[in-house]
């Protein structure tokens, strides 16, 4: 298939040149994924998919166009490539299009490092319902399940080829299997719902289906006789299952995107501190047994590991080509690049520096206030950093968790609350975003 990949690139990458195309690049890619779902013992769902896809962007007098098809053959490859050029013609000018020098580009990579792809399991739907059922069954025996709501397994593997004028060509390819359950606990009168699930690149590194299920259960019963918490001003603990999306609230703000547009409520803090001190957030595209890893980016530049935060302080922002030109700044190999639309800045793998503290010490500390497990709706101001979410968890009293709460929204500023940021040391190293439990102090909790 990589040959076969490489083979198409370089035909499509042919056609757009005899169309009158000198800049150009072709992204070509393969994906192949079998799910199966089971409810209440029984297979439920079963979904095969296979897709081939490619991308041509062309490149005329500072003027671009993208266009994508499934049809592969020579035919609607020329057609694709005619396209694209007489589009690109009626494009609007943009001067900081362009692609990578020669000597910019990638020259050699070691896929076997990275070790994306699982050579040892490719799983088969028979083989996936059974994990899917284990699951299930462990879920069930937790006292307090009164059903299943949902289990799956899935796996996945996606192969990927890139190839510009400017001389680079390399392709990669990716695998993917996890197991997911969501069960509910309680009667009519009072039901809650919950879950747990994994997904790694290797089969082998996924938590047995019988700790997802367990888990899945026990964090389902916990939930039960749920109340609204106190309204007022307290510390609210980000569970390490959640807290991952207050550090992709930053990442979005410092997406180079967000900053040449002027929306992003991080414009100005290049440079200044945003964590507290000692605290560092550092991303590595290049770690192994990651599914956000990748040997280079969607511009076929070379990526390298690279510190974002650094002792509290900004370092970076995440650009590519087009962003880092209108920034004066140079690339940091972040573009990322889809069929059907040009390069734009994507994050691969970041992690978060662990803190001193467990997470039992930080629910001690805390004394009074919420812990957050789950969240539900978003109102992020991108210009301002105000933030509003509902959410879910447990209330916390005289450092210990006294009760399960839900139907209460929490609201800070983003700023103020990277400011107080605690960092618990309790974060999963094989996750693509890697951190910690958070402890922030002063929400505004609009409870009973």
């Amino acid at each position: 298939m990589e040959n076969k990949l490489s083979d198409l690139t370089n035909a499509l990458l042919d056609e757009a040149k005899k169309a009158g195309a000198n800049t150009a690049d072709v992204i070509a890619v393969t994906s192949a994924s079998i799910s199966v779902d089971v409810l209440q013992g029984h297979l439920e769902h079963i979904e095969r998919s296979e897709t081939t896809e490619i991308g041509l962007r062309v490149i005329l007098n500072k003027k671009q166009a993208c266009v994508s098809s499934s049809l592969i053959d020579r035919v609607s490859l020329k057609t694709i490539a005619e396209r694209a050029v007489a589009m690109a013609r009626e494009a609007i000018v943009d001067p900081f299009i362009g692609l990578a020098s020669p000597s910019e580009v990638a020259k050699e990579w070691n896929l076997d490092d990275l070790q994306l792809y699982d050579n040892n399991t490719k799983l088969k739907p028979e083989e996936l319902e059974k994990l899917a059922h284990r699951a299930e069954q462990a879920a069930l025996k937790i006292n307090g399940i009164s059903k299943s709501q949902s289990t799956s397994a899935f796996y996945g593997e996606q192969n990927i080829h890139l190839r510009a004028t400017n001389g680079f060509s390399g392709g990669y390819k990716k695998s993917h299997s996890g197991v997911f359950c969501s069960v509910i606990s309680g009667d009519d009168v009072e039901m809650e719902r919950d879950g747990f699930g994994d997904a790694r690149t290797h089969r082998s590194d996924l938590i047995s289906p019988e700790e997802i299920g367990k888990t899945a259960g026990e964090r389902a019963v916990k939930k039960l006789n749920s109340r609204k918490p106190k309204t007022g001003n307290f510390p609210v603990l980000f569970d390490e299952r959640i807290s991952n999306s207050l550090i992709g609230h930053l990442l979005s703000a410092i997406n180079g995107r967000a900053i040449v547009q002027g929306a992003s409520w991080a414009s100005e803090l290049l440079g200044k501190p945003i964590f507290p001190k000692g605290t560092s957030l550092v991303e590595d595209p290049q770690r192994v047994r990651s599914y956000g890893s990748r040997p280079f980016d969607g511009e076929g530049l070379p990526t390298l590991k690279r510190t974002i935060i650094k002792d509290g302080h900004l370092n970076e922002w995440t650009l590519d080509l087009a962003t880092a030109r209108q920034l004066d700044a140079t690339s940091t190999a972040n573009a990322s690049r889809g069929v059907s639309s040009p390069p734009t800045p994507s994050i691969s793998n970041v992690i978060l520096n662990k803190g001193e503290s467990s997470f039992n010490t930080l629910i001690k500390e805390m004394h009074t206030g919420l812990l957050v497990t789950s969240m539900i709706g978003s109102t992020i101001n991108q210009n301002t950093g105000d933030y509003s979410r509902g959410v879910s968890g447990f209330w916390v009293e005289n450092g210990e968790i006294s009760y399960p709460i839900n139907e209460c929204t929490i609201a800070g500023n983003l700023k103020e609350m990277f400011q107080s940021m605690i960092a618990g040391n309790d974060s999963k190293p094989y996750r693509s975003i890697v951190v910690p439990s958070l402890l922030i102090e002063g929400l505004t909790i609009a409870g009973q």
